[in-house]
């Protein structure tokens, strides 16, 4: 199966949205309308098949984890049954990862110190068990607060910013709390749509 990664960072039309919405609601995997226009809007790369269809897609948006006190893009990707188990996954999220590192590294001070994952697919997280897995370059962090693996896969060029600050001790227990970085948004405990990287498809 011949398919084509295109990357839309910040280029995402409105024909594009329509598009990437009704493949989500085709295989079921973002139910409200509204949550799925709002995703769109975060679409890093689309895979499109020889038909020009769109089979794949990944999305990232920025988040501060608590324990890291750092922003990283939460990062997920979505595939189409026929694109499943045909050793596109590592293909396509380093390319998202480039796309997001040469933006970042455009900016004037960088946002993003890389690529935060939560494995929901349970095939990936048995599959990927080294505390670093080279081949994603993405390092173990530990458990999200749904008891789910957290990698984090950073730029090589990241630096340390200043540590966000938390609004009280419990916020790096609870991940709820971040600091009034308006950007800067906690990752969300529950809600996240089935299948990313975090998927719980792409077997």
């Amino acid at each position: 199966m011949k398919v084509e990664i295109i990357p839309v960072w910040k280029q995402v039309t409105p024909a594009l949205t329509e598009e990437v919405v009704a493949f989500w609601r085709e295989h079921k995997a973002i139910a409200d309308e509204a949550v799925a226009r709002a995703r769109a809007q975060q679409l890093v790369c689309i895979a499109r098949d020889e038909a020009g269809a769109v089979c794949g897609v990944g999305t990232a948006v920025l988040k501060v984890l608590p324990r890291l006190r750092q922003p990283t893009y939460y990062y997920r990707q979505f595939f189409a049954p026929q694109l499943r188990g045909r050793g596109y996954i590592r293909d396509f999220f380093l390319r998202c990862k480039q796309v997001l590192h040469d933006y970042n590294a455009g900016l004037k001070t960088p946002e993003s110190l890389g690529i935060l994952l939560e494995i929901e697919n349970p095939k990936i997280a048995a599959a990927y068990k080294r505390a670093v897995e080279h081949g994603f370059d993405a390092v173990f962090i530990g458990y999200s607060p749904r008891g789910l693996p957290l990698r984090v896969s950073y730029f090589d060029d990241a630096v340390l910013q200043p540590p966000v600050r938390l609004r009280a001790p419990a916020a790096a227990a609870s991940g709820r709390d971040v600091a009034p970085h308006k950007r800067n948004t906690p990752l969300p405990a529950a809600g996240v749509a089935a299948g990313s990287i975090t998927t719980e498809n792409a077997s």
